[in-house]
């Protein structure tokens, strides 16, 4: 089968489509019929060996796709000819790919393969900061950073799924309007995006800040806290950690909440079953609909990772095996 492989740790460029062994599923997995992978950051940062998991070159990355299952074990809740999406962690950029069961969702019929693709790592890490991290509430103010990007469009819906008022931080006009597609409220730039999100609240400020950038807006992100609001760190796209003052916690009464939905449901993979349940009605209402990117071949896998890589994508950026 063809399959997508990181050879050496060099970044996009660094890659290589192959022909590899077909992957055989072990007992207790699924094997599933790869029609459409999503491209994520991590990815990305796997093409350098950046990633907190870094396995041995030659790989196949690839952490989420959709497609038909090939074979499942009695007892799984699947069967050949299921509709599926799955959390694969690594080998999605492929013809197959066999997954523990536990990390397979079944696809809603309305659901595309390219859609199904682009939930599993944004819209699960989105519901884990939202709704148990971020404890956000209907009413609440959510701001957005990045919100032109997979993890940021994921999070205006769902913020607006569960009845808050979304702000979303974007860099240029482009993004502005798929974040405003997405269902943001509002759309501001990065620029003077703290004295923005002040003025939208009457001075009171937001309750919710979700940031998958860092860098050096993180700060401001603090600044634009109501009292109790919460500061959600889900990631670092723009390359930098940043580092907080304690003190501003202590004097304006506010947290800065490290969302590591990975690390959560490693003990405990049955937690991605009830996070997708929760997210089903939504999908099945249409208040979940990922924003598609660019799609490309498996053959055109280092142009997928460098729309990432370079902050050109706007929605799910997508590798089509078939």
């Amino acid at each position: 089968m063809r399959a997508v492989q990181v050879v050496r740790l060099d970044g996009p460029q660094a890659v290589e489509v192959t022909e590899v062994p077909d992957v055989v599923a072990n007992p207790g997995q699924v094997l599933v019929e790869v029609h459409a992978a999503g491209v994520t950051f991590p990815d990305v940062l796997q093409s350098r060996g950046e990633y907190q998991m870094k396995p041995p070159v030659p790989f196949t990355p690839g952490s989420e796709v959709a497609g038909v299952v090939v074979s499942a074990p009695e007892g799984s809740g699947f069967a050949a000819g299921d509709r599926v999406a799955a959390f694969c962690v690594l080998g999605g950029f492929a013809e197959r790919v066999a997954v523990d069961p536990a990390l397979v969702f079944p696809l809603p019929d309305g659901v595309s393969f390219a859609a199904g693709a682009a939930l599993p790592m944004n819209y699960l890490t989105v519901d884990f900061a939202l709704a148990r991290r971020g404890r956000l509430v209907a009413g609440e103010t959510l701001l957005v950073h990045g919100a032109a990007g997979g993890v940021g469009t994921a999070a205006i819906q769902l913020g607006k799924a569960m009845g808050a008022r979304v702000i979303a931080v974007v860099s240029t006009e482009e993004k502005a309007v798929v974040a405003r597609d997405a269902g943001a409220d509002e759309a501001i730039g990065v620029e003077g995006f703290k004295d923005a999100a002040k003025a939208l609240t009457g001075g009171r400020g937001v309750d919710v800040v979700l940031d998958p950038v860092g860098g050096d807006r993180f700060t401001d992100s603090l600044r634009s806290l109501a009292p109790e609001g919460r500061l959600l760190v889900v990631g670092f796209t723009a390359g930098e950690i940043p580092t907080v003052k304690v003190n501003r916690l202590l004097l304006n009464n506010v947290d800065v909440v490290g969302v590591g939905w990975g690390a959560f449901w490693m003990h405990d993979p049955s937690y991605l079953t009830e996070q997708w349940q929760r997210l089903v009605p939504y999908l099945a209402s249409g208040a979940l609909t990922p924003p598609l990117g660019a799609s490309f071949p498996l053959e055109k896998a280092a142009e997928a990772l460098a729309e990432l890589d370079e902050r050109r994508a706007t929605g799910k950026v997508l590798l089509t095996p078939r």
